[in-house]
């Protein structure tokens, strides 16, 4: 058996004890991370039945999984878009498709066809190069991708959640956002590990001018 290093070491005993990981395992949820949309959720309502809400990035889907419960039995309609395979989750549709790829897109509207989003939803990520301002150019990319997804689908009044990390571009993204909705918090969620520069922008009352 390969030795592991100190670094994948110390992840999985922090992994391990972590509280909302065995919340996670409790509850059958896939990820920890259905605790920050859950938190999130409770603060600033963003979930109420027969909405149609889009999750971007959303595998394994704890966000999915989160929003289909909350919303059982009230005809909404959930759809979640990964890179990577998603397993069936009841009450919401998966698709496989690169977001950064005008053909997710498509898929995306193929599934809705034509019927404004209530609310959308980011938690994508770049994979980690470890050069800080490469990985801050890649995150800002995606979550320009996911800000343009959500001034074209949202309904006036709609919503807007996105992970964000803080750096070049950050203020700049805010600052569109406090043009284009009514209200504009930023978040960190209990479950939000402390040492991740992870925070998360929480845009409500979209103006569909």
């Amino acid at each position: 058996m390969a030795k592991r290093s100190s670094s994948s070491g110390r992840w999985l005993d922090e992994h391990e004890s972590d509280a909302f990981v065995a919340r996670a395992r409790a509850e059958g949820y896939r990820s920890r991370a259905a605790f920050k949309l859950a938190e999130l959720d409770d603060k600033d309502r963003l979930l109420a039945p027969g909405q149609c809400v889009v999750d971007l990035g959303a595998a394994p889907g704890g966000w999915l999984q989160y929003c289909a419960r909350k919303l059982a039995g009230s005809r909404a309609r959930i759809v979640g878009i990964d890179i990577l395979p998603i397993d069936p989750i009841d009450g919401a549709h998966v698709i496989t498709e690169d977001f950064r790829e005008q053909a997710a897109v498509e898929a995306l509207e193929r599934v809705l066809q034509e019927q404004p989003v209530d609310l959308v939803l980011s938690d994508m990520a770049p994979n980690i190069s470890g050069v800080r301002n490469a990985d801050q150019a890649a995150a800002m990319g995606l979550l320009e991708l996911a800000e343009d997804f959500a001034a074209t689908h949202l309904r006036a009044g709609g919503s807007f959640v996105a992970k964000a990390f803080q750096g070049e571009g950050f203020d700049a993204f805010v600052g569109r956002l406090r043009g284009r909705f009514g209200s504009v918090a930023l978040r960190k969620p209990k479950a939000s590990r402390s040492r991740s520069r992870e925070i998360y922008v929480v845009a409500r009352d979209w103006r569909d001018e």
